[in-house]
């Protein structure tokens, strides 16, 4: 099946403000969707910032969703880190010229179909690790 891309940068946004305030149905919180929220943020404020609100909606959200944040599920830090080094490589690699949605559509193309890019960095054992669920740690297959 094809990822699809936004038609609109509004549908962005609602996006965002159904993420932040925890209104954004489970069934919606995708690859895609982390992928857009992460893009956002990211493309608005410094890296630091961007991944404190980001880590911040996701524990949110999934309180709203009713999953739990625990040593088996819910949020992953390690993961989540991995996905905005990706997202910072792909701002700062990106065609300054083009617009925020055509930017948001390239990176949804490139990598919504890639939730499993991680496997070419890391053992599945590593990441199933608590530690790794509770903080960063790098890469143990591939820097």
């Amino acid at each position: 099946m094809p990822v699809i891309g936004f038609e609109t940068w509004e549908e962005i946004v609602n996006l965002v403000a159904e993420f932040e305030s925890g209104a954004l149905p489970h069934g919606r919180w995708n690859h895609r969707a982390h992928l857009t929220v992460a893009f956002w943020y990211l493309s608005r404020l410094d890296e630091a910032e961007a991944t404190d609100r980001i880590r911040a909606g996701i524990l949110f959200l999934n309180d709203c969703h009713g999953t739990p944040n625990t040593d088996t599920r819910g949020y992953h830090e390690t993961l989540t880190r991995f996905w905005i080094g990706v997202v910072v490589r792909f701002l700062r690699e990106s065609d300054a010229a083009r617009s925020e949605l055509e930017l948001a559509n390239q990176i949804v193309e490139q990598y919504a179909g890639r939730g499993g890019l991680w496997r070419d960095y890391y053992s599945f054992d590593l990441l199933k690790s608590v530690e790794s669920r509770r903080r960063w740690i790098e890469p143990d297959v591939n820097p």
